[in-house]
């Protein structure tokens, strides 16, 4: 505020005061709409103040989703959720808390930066994981803003922020989950590169065929000998049923039997075991 010079002492020179603090062009004065508006009923009138209103700060709520470009996120995406922000603080100010920038800009921000938390991460991130991520990436930037600064540490950061370096280490781990790489990138430039997903291991079944084997040996020692001899030929020389019969002197149709009682007595034993045992683990527990 500029001092009237007419009202000043003669002889007394004018004492300049502190300027005040200019508002943005985007902050139209409508201190008359939010009272006018905060007197309505629920109706096509208070809609089209609200309406009103909502049309006179929109620029100011773009300026600020602004300030979020370039981190993946269309501006035209974040002017709505900017817009978003903007409705819910014309909803919930009140005319006599003071000025409405105050209050939108915090409101329209926290909308953006909640859109950011919530939904451009790529994996589901848990929040204080999000919050550990924030706190490390600032703690970087103030640390590094001197030109010619080191690259942090975990333990500068942490004797920095407060935080623990496992805490530390976890939310550097998030500032690389923001967004995921796709399995088909190529990890090499040469003719023979590869992707990521060639790197990945798969399930090894051999692992699979040895626990069967050592389940089954008990099994298999307490069968009579002449089955065992049977299972053998079948299963280890892969003779047919009828070559099997032929050299035990006995019928194609015995061999059969024989072969799936044993199996099945097998089978019978392990599936038992495993039940003794899990029943024995529940007990236990």
């Amino acid at each position: 505020m500029l001092i009237d010079i007419s009202t000043s002492r003669p002889g007394t020179p004018a004492q300049p005061t502190a300027p005040t603090r200019r508002r943005h062009d985007d902050a139209p004065d409508t201190t008359a709409l939010f009272v006018r508006l905060a007197a309505l009923e629920d109706g096509p009138e208070r809609d089209a103040v609200r309406d009103e209103l909502v049309t006179a700060w929109l620029p100011m709520a773009h300026r600020i989703a602004g300030r979020f470009r370039d981190r993946g996120e269309s501006v035209e995406d974040l002017r709505q959720v900017a817009a978003l922000g903007l409705v819910k603080a014309i909803d919930r100010f009140e005319p006599e808390r003071g000025a409405f920038e105050s209050y939108a800009v915090p409101t329209i921000t926290g909308e953006v930066k909640r859109h950011f938390r919530d939904r451009m991460w790529a994996l589901r991130v848990p929040r204080r994981v999000q919050e550990l991520r924030n706190k490390v990436r600032v703690a970087r930037r103030e640390l590094t803003q001197n030109p010619g600064s080191p690259e942090p540490s975990a333990a500068d950061i942490a004797a920095h922020t407060g935080l623990t370096e496992d805490e530390v280490t976890a939310g550097m781990e998030a500032l690389e989950s923001f967004s995921t790489l796709s399995l088909d990138a190529e990890l090499s430039t040469g003719d023979d590169g590869y992707s990521l997903a060639d790197t990945l291991g798969a399930s090894d079944t051999s692992y699979d065929v040895v626990v069967d084997r050592e389940s089954a040996k008990e099994g298999l020692r307490r069968l009579p000998e002449r089955e065992r001899a049977i299972l053998y030929m079948r299963f280890f020389e892969d003779m047919t049923q009828s070559r099997i019969a032929d050299r035990l002197g006995i019928s194609q149709m015995h061999v059969s039997r024989l072969i799936s009682r044993s199996c099945a007595r097998v089978r019978d034993e392990v599936l038992g075991q495993h039940t003794s045992n899990r029943g024995t683990d529940g007990r236990a527990a």
